[in-house]
């Protein structure tokens, strides 16, 4: 059994007013699938490149491992895939690559095409079985669904699960659940470790958050009853004291002042020890929910369309010049309806959204969007933020408060807002585009796998949102526990 041991790892970045971890230890067992997980800017990624041996830091991290990064930079796009994947792996043979590729559901032509034709799935399934065949190294997986399909992700799940020793960032509950065995999370207070999956570790954490609530709940009684049990038992110490030198109506001093006195320090003494019991359960209290994740209602304000139907296909085919993308393509959207378009990579998933919000392109068959229908977009790419939060709602010209405060919500720190969107985790970059479109009033929502990079508390805050506000909603998205409790009709292409 091999061990990586963290000790009293601390590290923030230069410039930075907080670190990113301060004093953390633990250890893993390198033979363990660990599942990653924690809210965006927790600071995931930075822990595999301290591990990787990118930053400097204060602390030990002790491990005879030599570690391999997914993604990793391909030098030359241009190259055929299997030069690719063998020089990732130079002692793997063709048969071995061809091996591999099958149990990704990869064609064997993809081999032999340049690298940069591929899809964004079928790059990181050929990265991914570069990096395994390498056989030495310990893997640190970051982020590898977010350029997979439904069916990309059930292979790459299926994948994993038969190989042991990696570490796997990922925000996708189910894709976790079918490869791992552990979970590393990343809380507000330290790093925990634990057995099982992401479903068994979700269970848990919640029933200790609840019996820490309890018991957070009893102390703060017992600290309320304490402070007022030594304010009584010191204001009638005072009182007692103050009699010794009473005199009685004819000028006669007490009979007897050490019994007073003594009668005076004891109730002195109890009030002291009833405050230093209030110290100890208020310092008990203190240590309860340090990691509790607190994710607050988001709330959204749909407009109601005046019709029953907002959008309708019938036998529709999209093309980009001579590219045939989707063909025979039927649905009707009406008010109330959210729907999920699903298919594989190349489908025409994208295209048909971004037709709908007016994007021209070539169409033909019935196609129908309601007249004067308000729609709100978030688009799957992020490239083209820049500037402030602050600027971005003005040229949007939404209610910036709103938009503050539903960032806030998603877990932003404050001096967040001040920084350039170019600066933000791609997740964070998500989280705007979805709160831009959240403080929108709109018939219609569009949104293009809004859920890249989010982190898993965030992901169930939007979806308790749309369940709470049930907003008219067109989207795709590959997270299908997502996309099975929110989806009310599923259009598969």
């Amino acid at each position: 059994m091999a061990l990586i041991k963290i000790s009293h790892l601390t590290f923030g970045y230069d410039g930075s007013g907080e670190n990113v971890f301060t004093d953390v230890s633990f250890q893993v067992d390198t033979a363990w699938k660990l599942g990653f997980c924690g809210r965006n800017g927790r600071g995931k990624t930075t822990f595999l490149k301290l591990l990787l041996g990118e930053y400097e830091y204060s602390g030990s991290i002790l491990s005879n491992e030599r570690f391999d990064y997914f993604p990793y930079p391909v030098a030359n796009p241009a190259e055929i895939t299997a030069d690719i994947v063998a020089a990732a792996a130079p002692a793997a043979r063709l048969w071995e690559i061809r091996k591999e590729f099958a149990k990704l559901l990869l064609s064997e032509d993809v081999l032999y095409r340049p690298f940069e034709t591929l899809s964004g799935g079928e790059r990181t399934k050929a990265l991914l079985a570069g990096l395994f065949l390498r056989g030495h190294n310990y893997l640190l997986i970051d982020e590898p669904t977010d350029h997979l399909d439904s069916e990309g992700r059930a292979a790459v799940a299926e994948y994993l699960n038969r190989k042991s020793g990696f570490i796997l960032v990922s925000h996708d509950r189910a894709f976790l659940d079918a490869c791992v065995d552990h979970i590393l999370s990343v809380g507000k207070a330290d790093i925990e470790v634990m057995a099982g999956n992401f479903s068994v570790w979700q269970e848990q954490k919640r029933r200790r958050e609840a019996f820490e609530r309890t018991q957070s709940e009893r102390l703060a009684g017992e600290i309320g009853r304490l402070k007022t049990a030594a304010a009584r038992a010191a204001d009638w110490s005072h009182k007692v004291e103050q009699s010794k030198y009473a005199r009685g109506s004819g000028g006669e001093a007490p009979c007897d002042r050490g019994y007073i006195g003594h009668k005076a320090a004891k109730m002195m003494k109890r009030s002291q020890a009833a405050a230093k019991r209030r110290q100890t359960a208020i310092d008990e209290k203190a240590a309860l929910l340090q990691n509790a994740e607190t994710a607050e209602a988001l709330k959204l304000t749909p407009l109601r369309y005046h019709a029953e139907k907002l959008v309708a296909f019938d036998d529709v085919s999209l093309s980009y010049g001579k590219k045939r993308v989707c063909q025979n393509v039927s649905f009707t959207l009406r008010q109330g309806e959210r729907t999920a378009l699903q298919g594989g990579n190349g489908a025409g998933k994208s295209s048909i959204l971004r037709l709908i919000t007016g994007e021209r392109i070539a169409a033909a068959g019935r196609i129908h969007v309601g007249s004067g229908l308000k729609i709100s977009y978030v688009p799957q790419d992020t490239a083209f933020l820049t500037g402030s939060p602050r600027d971005y709602a003005r040229r949007l010209g939404v209610d910036l408060t709103l938009f503050f405060t539903i960032l806030r919500k998603f877990d932003f720190p404050r001096e967040q807002l001040e920084k350039d969107l170019r600066d933000f985790s791609a997740g964070q970059k998500k989280k705007a585009l979805i709160a831009a479109s959240l403080c929108e009033r709109a018939h219609l929502y569009v949104w293009d796998e809004p859920l890249n990079y989010i982190d898993l508390y965030s992901r169930m805050q939007i979806e308790e949102l749309i369940l709470t506000y049930r907003p008219t909603l067109l989207f795709v998205e590959h997270d299908r526990a997502f996309r099975d409790n929110i989806a009310t009709e599923t259009i598969t292409l």
